[in-house]
């Protein structure tokens, strides 16, 4: 009679792949290792995840979900919306500081997903700039700052801290050991004071 097969979840999977990257890197773990970490035939990992590659995605979203968690509790802090800015990117920029410093692997999947899946990164930039865009209307609707589209605001707060953020770069930052969270939180200042002053990104008229 035929052993009743371990029943897993996606969780589990999860948990037991991203265990095995750390420990052997992406490139060395398997299907099977996985499988085997939970006990179970790596058939079993097939009726939740069709690829090893779906897997790796699945991780790397884990940790974008985590990032997005991190921002997203700013918009419910007290304080001035400069403040609440500025500790949103730091909050991300240490995170992925600490994952280059000390979860090496998983930051490397990271930084390959960011290179090969242009999707995922799209929809992962698209929430992020949805929850600037929200710090953003709520320094404008308490009258801290005054823009002319909300939106646009945030595509540029976006781009200019994409440099502090972004895998690749903080990880060359590191390496050269350059300033740079003073570089990060020279940036946002100016951003926000921009706003304090006030932006209107409407065209101007010709000779005006």
């Amino acid at each position: 009679m035929l052993e009743k097969q371990k029943s897993i979840s996606s969780e589990t999977i999860l948990q037991a792949a991203t265990a095995l990257v750390r420990r052997l890197g992406e490139g060395k773990t398997s299907m099977v290792d996985i499988g085997k970490a939970l006990g179970v035939s790596h058939a079993a990992l097939y009726r939740l995840y069709p690829s090893k590659s779906a897997i790796m995605d699945a991780i790397v979203r884990q940790a974008m979900d985590d990032e997005a968690e991190l921002a997203s509790k700013w918009l419910e802090r007290e304080g001035p919306a400069a403040d609440r800015m500025l500790n949103m990117i730091l909050d991300i920029h240490h995170r992925k500081r600490s994952r280059f410093s000390g979860d090496r692997e998983i930051h490397d999947l990271y930084r390959r997903i960011m290179v090969e899946r242009q999707d995922m990164i799209r929809v992962y930039a698209e929430r992020m700039t949805l929850l600037i865009a929200t710090l953003i209307a709520q320094g404008v609707e308490r009258g801290e700052w005054r823009v002319s589209d909300v939106s646009v605001a945030a595509g540029v707060v976006r781009d200019g801290v994409t440099p502090y953020i972004h895998p690749q770069f903080v990880a060359q930052a590191v390496d050269a050991g350059a300033p740079v969270e003073n570089q990060l939180r020279a940036m946002v200042t100016t951003l926000t004071r921009a706003f304090e002053a006030g932006v209107d990104y409407r065209p101007t008229s010709p000779g005006h």
